[in-house]
Formats: structure tokens, sequence, C-alpha cells
């Protein structure tokens, strides 16, 4: 299980994070995703870049990156 979070890309990958925004579990079937769309889209505005990663589950989950 992995969580989708809110980081400042200087932070290490690891390292503190500012905001958990979901969680992404792939050894379910269907692979279970679950992200907070407001938070989502609110650091979208702020301007947040999503790795590919993050991306492709936002696009899943039908929140424009």
């Amino acid at each position: 299980m992995w969580r989708v979070v809110a980081a400042d890309s200087r932070s290490p990958r690891d390292g503190r994070f500012i905001e958990l925004i979901g969680h992404y579990n792939a050894q379910t079937n269907p692979s279970t995703i679950s992200i907070d769309e407001d938070k989502a889209r609110a650091w979208l505005a702020k301007g947040a870049l999503p790795s590919e990663s993050v991306a492709k589950l936002l696009k899943i989950q039908g929140i424009s990156a």
C-alpha cells in the first residue's frame, strides 16, 4: 500500500511530506485507489506537479492533472 502525498520537490523521496491526500493499493483485485479529490484539486490549483505515477492515478480517478 502506498501513500499519495503533497511534498516539497527538494525533500528526499521518503522524507517529510506536506499533506497526505490518498492511498493506493495495487495488491487488491482490482487495485484500490482512494484520493481526496478536493485536496488533490487544491494542490494542483496551487501549481503542484504530480509525478508520472500519481498523474496516472489522478486520471483513473477522473481528476485532471
